[in-house]
């Protein structure tokens, strides 16, 4: 399911609920997760721990049923009210170039 969210950002960004795999960079375990929302440039994602701001991100998500590979940084953090959980911003640092096309053009079938 995606939407269009409206704000001041640099990119067009829709909700979308599909699956995320993470790592800290330099750590051996991989968390899972679920994203919230995605642009071109960046993901939003719920998770239980506390990641601080800065922190290198390995990224392997789920795109229509397309596997993609992203490095990000953690933009920002967000407590969630009323939880020990916390929202996530990323940025995206690296994303492969064909994988950068295939999630423009389905952002923009989407917002159309």
């Amino acid at each position: 399911m995606a939407n269009l969210i409206e704000g001041k950002r640099q990119f067009s960004r829709i909700k979308l609920v599909s699956p995320l795999r993470f790592q800290v960079r330099g750590k051996p375990e991989y968390d899972n997760s679920v994203i919230d929302d995605i642009s071109i440039g960046g993901l939003s994602f719920r998770n239980g721990k506390f990641i601080p701001p800065n922190t290198l991100l390995s990224l392997e998500m789920s795109v229509l049923s397309r596997a993609l590979r992203a490095v990000g940084r953690v933009a920002w953090v967000n407590n969630l009210p009323f939880s020990d959980r916390f929202k996530l911003g990323v940025e995206f640092l690296e994303l492969e170039g064909k994988d950068k096309m295939f999630l423009e053009d389905y952002i923009n079938f989407k917002t159309e």
